[in-house]
């Protein structure tokens, strides 16, 4: 019953949840995000809302969590590089089980669905989960684009040093200024 109520509702669900993942940014960029469609002119809520729309169609279907990693990807991968700390750039995970309570507050009452939700809450963790594994893998990818980006530095610092010694060697003392 609460599968065929959030297939029913997905539209709304998803919006919404949309709006509280838009709602962890300051209040500039939540309304570009918000009112800015064209992908191309604003391709980071581009990125969330397909992202978003991809991991409930997942949670939905009884498929592997691996069908997951893709659209959650697309998320992570961005706020991840934001200056969010690790639990806010994963919240969004945990929104999802608020959203579905407040669109679908009054059926949940109605007809009953405490066990259905509670089976949906524990796929959500499961998502969590999976949610933590990927943004930990983003971290240590552009932790170690760092890492590299500042040896090439260095790299290139010491080169320049070196070729700075061999000139002040090859000018004789006499000529140096």
């Amino acid at each position: 019953m609460l599968a065929d109520l959030l297939k029913r509702e997905r539209t709304a669900i998803v919006k919404k949840w949309f709006e509280h993942v838009l709602e962890t940014y300051p209040e500039d960029t939540s309304r570009f995000l918000k009112g800015q469609k064209d992908p191309f002119a604003n391709p980071v809520g581009s990125a969330i809302g397909e992202g978003l729309q991809g991991i409930f169609d997942q949670l939905l279907g009884e498929g592997p969590s691996s069908d997951l990693a893709p659209f959650l990807d697309r998320i992570i991968r961005i706020r991840s590089v934001q200056e969010f700390s690790p639990s806010l750039a994963l919240s969004f995970v945990f929104q999802l089980k608020s959203t579905v309570r407040d669109v679908l507050k009054k059926e949940i009452r109605r007809h009953d669905l405490l066990a259905d939700l509670g089976a949906f809450d524990s796929r959500v963790d499961r998502l969590a989960l999976l949610a933590f594994d990927t943004y930990m893998t983003c971290r240590e990818e552009l932790f170690e684009l760092r890492v590299g980006e500042l040896r090439r530095h260095r790299d290139a610092a010491v080169r320049v040093l070196e070729r700075t010694n061999r000139l002040s060697e090859e000018i004789p003392q006499g000529e140096k200024p």
